[in-house]
C-alpha cells in the first residue's frame, strides 16, 4: 500500500510539472523571439517524451501487478525465501534458484507464467535490466492469449 501511494504522489507531482512546464513552454512559444519558440516547442517535446515515460511505467507496473495476483491466486507466485545477508539476496542462491526458472522457461517458452517467475529471478539475481524484459514479454504472452 505504501508503494502505491508513494507512485500516486509522484504521479501527481509529475503532472503539476506537466502543467507548469507547459504553462512556462506557452510563454516562450508566444514570445516574439525565435529562439524563445524553439525553446518553447523543446519543452513541449520534453514534456510530451516524459508523459509517454509516465505512463509506460504506469502500465508496466500495473500489469505486473495483476500477473502477480494472478499467480498468487493460482498458488504459482515463488516464494521469497532467499537467504539475505545485511538485506541484500545471497546472489549464490539466488543464481542457483535462477537456474531452476532458466530451465522452466526454455521448456515451456509460450507460458506467460514460466517468463514471470524468470523475471523474478532475474530480479533477485540482480539483473534488472533481463528481468523488465522478461517480465514485458510475460505481460506480452499474457494479452496475446
Amino acid at each position: 500500500m505504501k508503494n502505491k501511494i508513494a507512485v500516486g504522489l509522484l504521479t501527481a507531482l509529475t503532472l503539476l510539472f506537466v502543467v507548469l512546464a507547459l504553462w512556462s513552454a506557452l510563454a516562450f512559444i508566444l514570445a516574439d523571439s525565435w529562439i524563445a519558440k524553439i525553446i518553447g516547442i523543446c519543452v513541449v517535446g520534453i514534456v510530451l517524451f516524459g508523459v509517454w515515460s509516465l505512463v509506460r511505467e504506469l502500465r508496466f507496473g500495473m500489469n505486473t501487478e495483476k500477473l502477480a495476483r494472478i499467480l498468487h491466486t493460482e498458488g504459482l507466485l515463488p516464494e521469497d525465501n532467499l537467504p539475505r545477508t545485511r538485506g541484500r539476496i545471497d546472489r549464490d542462491a539466488a543464481d542457483k534458484e535462477f537456474e531452476v526458472y532458466r530451465a522452466e522457461t526454455e521448456s515451456d517458452p509460450q507460458n506467460w507464467r514460466s517468463w514471470y517467475r524468470l523475471g523474478l529471478a532475474y530480479d533477485a539475481a540482480g539483473d534488472r535490466k533481463r528481468a523488465r524484459a522478461a517480465l514485458r514479454d510475460a505481460i506480452t504472452m499474457y494479452q496475446q492469449h
